[in-house]
């Protein structure tokens, strides 16, 4: 197994290796099998042959059903693998079919599924009960194991609400409602993950093997793959987290049945949006992050120009706001001709009115914060920490890394007064996603000062608005946004005049 593990980068190659050793046991047989299917009739008829002497030492007729299915899906493998075609217009057909049904795309699964249907029925197997559990018929099992995910495809059935699937080994978790629960499925083997996760990478032009043993995929919706093997985690893992395809703006947030805010809070964002307020969104993975970020991104004017980097498309603004002037960068941080530092080199050329960064990190944190004091206001990102308190220090760490012997109590005023202007907060609370806390910065006293505007109270499941808007951030309001300054001050975020 440790040969194969070393060697098998991809699934023809392994094939191919595979039939060159059958060949030495069993010459003459189909499609160079270890044994045809005349000799997998007569094992079921109790005849003694190769094959039967392999069901015998697995143990059992349990074992010689699954030695007969396993030789159908190699068979079957094999007949797909060269099935080229005549001409290179059509081998290069064949194989983006074979790419698109790997990577999901319905109708070229729909396609190599009837293939696969063709080719049992040419076997006259199309009677036979699938080996394993939860198919209808053989063929769906067949193209589990060969195009499919095996158990994984029957966790992809139950698809509503479903944000994740996360594949440890053999265990297998299901990611809803923001929490990780346990699936009734398990993989039957670690090798078939390896599989599995061979098969994603293939025509992908990426590679999982002990010289690189990870690899990321994105899949047509923009769902996102991330795997690693053995020696890098110490068993294999897979995780696909899914793209949702729902589009939530403010109000719809503000809904009963999701509550992530309530309405009050819903007409401070606005608010805030229409005042040119640069906010940064904190949170642990699947809290509502994207959701929120692209709420707020739906309420700001079309005919501002947003530009968006990611290191994976995953906020697809293009997608749902086609009407929007918005230019989206997929960056590359291994590529330095396509990295974030280049990206926002290109952004900030473009006449970006705002800017809309994923995450910001080491390499890029001077870049946007360059932009945020230069007039691109109303932009927005999120950063990795704990705690909304953390948000100005942790980004003038990241700024420092450059080397440029800046000082870091002026830098953190800078970005305390210019990039995080609001800070709001996602959690998963009782399975629901929440905004916990909207805050103001303020830089005071050679010090970064916290209004909490908005906070979730757990004991009592309703948020409290303990803080008001400082006056600098009034005025603010007030000249961008006459309406907004009076419904805030009537809502009670702005102090009235005198008080």
């Amino acid at each position: 197994m440790k040969g194969v593990n070393e060697e098998r980068f991809s699934i023809i190659t392994y094939m191919h290796e595979r039939k060159v050793k059958e060949k030495v046991v069993d010459t003459g047989t189909y499609a160079g099998s270890s044994c045809s299917i005349e000799k997998m009739v007569r094992l079921e008829a109790g005849t003694r042959d190769v094959c039967s002497d392999l069901g015998e030492e697995a143990g059992g007729q349990s074992a010689q059903e699954d030695v007969i299915f396993d030789q159908w899906v190699q068979d079957i493998r094999s007949e797909l693998v060269t099935m080229k075609g005549r001409t290179e217009a059509e081998k290069q057909l064949y194989n983006e079919t074979l790419n698109r049904a790997i990577l999901g795309y319905e109708e070229d699964r729909g396609k190599l599924l009837a293939v696969i249907h063709d080719l049992v029925t040419k076997r006259r197997l199309t009677g036979r009960p699938p080996r394993t559990s939860g198919y209808t018929t053989l063929p769906e099992a067949i193209f589990a194991e060969i195009i499919g995910m095996n158990v994984l495809e029957l966790v992809l059935k139950h698809k509503e609400g479903l944000e994740e699937i996360q594949v440890v080994g053999r265990q297998i978790f299901e990611v809803r409602g923001g929490s990780a629960i346990p699936s009734s499925y398990m993989l039957p083997s670690v090798r078939e993950l390896e599989r599995i996760q061979q098969n994603l990478v293939l025509f992908n032009n990426d590679m999982l093997n002990p010289r690189k043993r990870w690899a990321e995929v994105v899949l047509r919706d923009g769902s996102r793959v991330t795997m690693t093997g053995f020696g890098f985690t110490a068993e294999p893992t897979l995780t696909i987290r899914f793209y949702t395809v729902k589009r939530f703006d403010l109000a719809t947030l503000a809904s009963a049945e999701l509550a992530t805010m309530n309405h009050r809070m819903e007409q401070l964002i606005r608010c805030l949006i229409r005042s040119y307020f640069n906010i940064v969104v904190i949170g642990p993975t699947n809290s509502g992050k994207t959701n929120l970020i692209k709420a707020i991104i739906a309420e700001m004017d079309h005919n501002e120009r947003i530009i968006t980097i990611e290191s994976r498309f995953e906020l697809n603004l293009k997608r749902d706001f086609p009407n929007k002037n918005i230019v989206e960068y997929e960056i590359d941080e291994e590529d330095p001709r396509h990295s974030g530092l280049q990206a926002f080199k290109l952004a900030l050329r473009q006449s970006p009115k705002r800017i809309c960064h994923a995450e910001i990190r080491d390499e890029d944190a001077n870049l946007y914060v360059r932009a945020c004091t230069r007039g691109h206001e109303g932009s927005i990102t999120s950063v990795h920490v704990s705690e909304l308190e953390d948000v100005p220090d942790a980004i003038t760490d990241m700024c420092m890394l450059d080397g440029r012997g800046m000082d870091p109590l002026r830098l953190t005023k800078r970005i305390t007064t210019f990039v995080t202007q609001i800070g709001m907060e996602m959690a998963v609370v009782h399975g629901k996603r929440k905004i916990v806390r909207i805050v103001e910065y303020r830089y005071e006293n050679e010090e970064v000062c916290v209004t909490e505007l908005a906070a979730y109270d757990k004991s009592t499941e309703e948020w409290k608005f303990p803080g008001k808007l400082s006056q600098p951030a009034s005025r603010k309001i007030s000249k961008a946004d006459q309406e907004g300054y009076a419904l805030l001050m009537k809502l009670g975020f702005i102090e009235k005049e005198g008080e």
